[in-house]
């Protein structure tokens, strides 16, 4: 249990980076606490998938996470670091210049989210891990608490124009409106 733990001090790491780019403080402290977050929660999701404890569960569904884990952290990266400004998001003091509505934004508000959750289930069905199984929900849990936070009382302060986005595209689960907003958003990306 001490890995969840360690993987909760991560999201609260995380929440304290929010802190820091609106505070715009420099020195690097922004960069230090995103990767000191991310590195938190990523070293107790491998240590919980080591654990010897395991899960009895059919050959087909460690198959199955095989499948999921590519898609899940692959489309988890492009929302993160592709479709943000990695530089001005992650790097320098302070907040972007551009509020991102157009990628996977113009499907939900928070797609880190939509792919983390089946990353997590990948990872339980690989490494059949019993320990991941009461971690999973927590560390889902805490992704859904942090960009909720976000989204009450950091981003509207970040981003001119928040409030629009924030009534037009929904936070985690798309709807017909913002499927097409998405559609239409590749479409551009490809014929520009």
């Amino acid at each position: 249990m001490t890995n969840v733990a360690v993987g909760c001090l991560g999201f609260l790491v995380l929440h304290l980076f929010d802190v820091l780019s609106l505070k715009r403080i420099r020195w690097g402290a922004k960069p230090l606490a995103w990767t000191l977050g991310i590195s938190l929660v990523a070293y107790s999701l491998i240590m919980v998938c080591l654990a010897p404890d395991k899960l009895s569960l059919p050959v087909w569904s460690m198959w199955l996470g095989w499948a999921l884990l590519p898609a899940s952290l692959s489309m988890l990266m492009v929302s993160l670091f592709l479709n943000l400004p990695f530089r001005k998001t992650y790097v320098t003091a302070g907040i972007g210049d551009k509020l991102v509505t157009d990628g996977l934004y113009a499907l939900v508000r928070h797609p880190g989210v939509i792919w983390f959750v089946p990353f997590v289930f990948s990872l339980l069905l690989i490494s059949r891990s019993s320990r991941l199984l009461i971690g999973a929900p927590v560390f889902i849990l805490l992704d859904i608490v942090l960009v909720a936070v976000q989204d009450r009382f950091f981003l509207s302060k970040m981003f001119a124009g928040y409030e629009g986005y924030r009534h037009k595209t929904p936070m985690l689960v798309p709807n017909r409106q913002s499927l097409n907003a998405f559609i239409g958003s590749v479409r551009r990306q490809f014929t520009a």
